[in-house]
């Protein structure tokens, strides 16, 4: 996920474990606690993405690909993470220190914090398409939940309206009302977000302020408990849009699966890499992973496409253009194609035997194409297109070996070391 859904998820983690926890006995301990609590759940939700730093170990686009939701992203760093963020809290924060000394409520506050945001990063992480490792060492392979969209509005709506609860300047509570409405009016309007999605978060705004406002006024929250009602109710508004997703989701497996059957009842289908659309459970997109032939023999089958769960609500043609490339308005209302690409089986297999630089680079393809002179994955482009993923073969012809190369699995080990 982008690091501002991480930081008003963190936020909002912190602010409820504050507000659930026993009260500190005295205002100002109240105060510091929750001003702590917020910080560690921002900071810990973050964390995990300090991996940044290490992507200079290795020659574009390989240190993004292999150190990026690298060691940071997995359980057992987790833990050293954690320590590593209290200990900052206690070495830096001279009134923090004296208040987990002397509240046992505040160092539990703090754990839970630190243990939440961390855990939530990965989390949060695993419900896209781009995946992370979580089990390393114990398990290197990749886990994909091709859930939401790596930019989810649905979450700085159902978090960042009860936080707004909090803030006691009133202007500076607009305003961050203000933003949170105008960022997905922008997002509408450039194109990346359908106006029924926006239709929709709008409307769970105003529901979550409703209901803060409800409880305000006839279940009287004190101060130290103000946000504590529309913070679980937007919790659970995301876990079912998380929930409602994987519906989805498993609806357009199925029409993947049913319409490449239909095309080419000869090939085998491998995996479907797909990507939803922001806050809109209907669009998606996806690269699907075909092979035809047995025991080193035959062909990699690629195809990019678009696809509506409900054409009859909202068909292909309709859906938000500018997320994953536009739709031709005459296709048919349920699938759009896009690109395809056919590879010998015994080519693939040659570069990732020969070349260490492409073999590196497939411990991170999961719909890997060497098509035009390129390595490519396909989640992100069409065959031969230049993104983030791309890696030209001549350059990697006669170079050194990359290093340090993290152990992940190949996501494509079906391919690479099958029959």
């Amino acid at each position: 996920m982008d690091n501002l859904t991480h930081s008003v998820v963190g936020l909002g983690v912190g602010a409820l474990i504050d507000r659930t926890l026993p009260a500190e006995p005295d205002p100002d301990s109240r105060r510091l606690r929750s001003r702590m609590l917020l910080f560690i759940g921002c900071l810990a939700s973050n964390f995990p993405d300090l991996d940044l730093v290490l992507t200079g170990l290795l020659e574009p686009p390989l240190g993004y690909l292999l150190h990026h939701r690298g060691h940071t992203h997995t359980l057992l760093a987790a833990i050293g993470e954690a320590a590593l963020l209290l200990a900052l809290v206690w070495l830096l924060w001279p009134a923090a220190r004296r208040l987990l000394r002397e509240s046992p409520t505040a160092r539990r506050g703090a754990l839970l914090a630190a243990a939440a945001g961390l855990l939530l990063h990965i989390g949060m992480d695993s419900l896209n398409v781009y995946g992370v490792h979580p089990f390393w060492p114990f398990d290197p392979n990749w886990f994909y939940g091709d859930l939401v969209f790596i930019v989810e509005p649905v979450f700085w709506i159902g978090f960042g309206v009860p936080l707004a609860a909090m803030v006691r300047s009133r202007p500076l509570r607009w305003l961050w009302l203000a933003v949170i409405a105008l960022v997905p009016l922008g997002a509408a309007l450039l194109g990346f977000l359908h106006w029924a999605s926006l239709a929709g978060l709008l409307g769970l705004g105003l529901l979550l302020a409703w209901i803060q406002h409800r409880n305000d006024e006839h279940h009287g929250e004190t101060r130290s408990e103000r946000g504590r009602t529309a913070l679980t109710a937007g919790l659970a508004a995301s876990l079912a849009f998380v929930g409602l997703q994987a519906l989805a989701l498993q609806q357009a497996r199925a029409i993947v699966a049913a319409e490449l059957h239909r095309i080419d009842a000869g090939e085998r289908l491998l995996d479907t890499a797909l990507s939803a659309y922001p806050a809109n459970p209907l669009c998606w997109s996806f690269a699907a992973v075909a092979r035809t032939g047995e025991h080193g023999a035959g062909s990699v089958h690629l195809r990019r496409g678009l696809l509506s769960v409900a054409p009859g609500i909202l068909p292909v043609s309709h859906c938000p253009a500018r997320v994953a490339g536009p739709a031709l308005e005459d296709a048919p209302p349920q699938i759009a194609w896009q690109a395809e690409d056919r590879q010998p089986l015994a080519v693939l297999r040659a570069q990732a035997a020969g070349n260490c630089r492409v073999n590196a680079w497939l411990r991170f393809a999961r719909v890997p194409s060497l098509a035009d002179g390129v390595a490519t994955d396909v989640r992100w482009g069409e065959p031969g297109s230049r993104n983030f993923s791309t890696m030209p073969l001549a350059e990697a012809d006669g170079k050194p070996c990359p290093h340090p190369v993290p152990g992940w699995g190949y996501p494509r080990a079906d391919l690479l070391w099958g029959p």
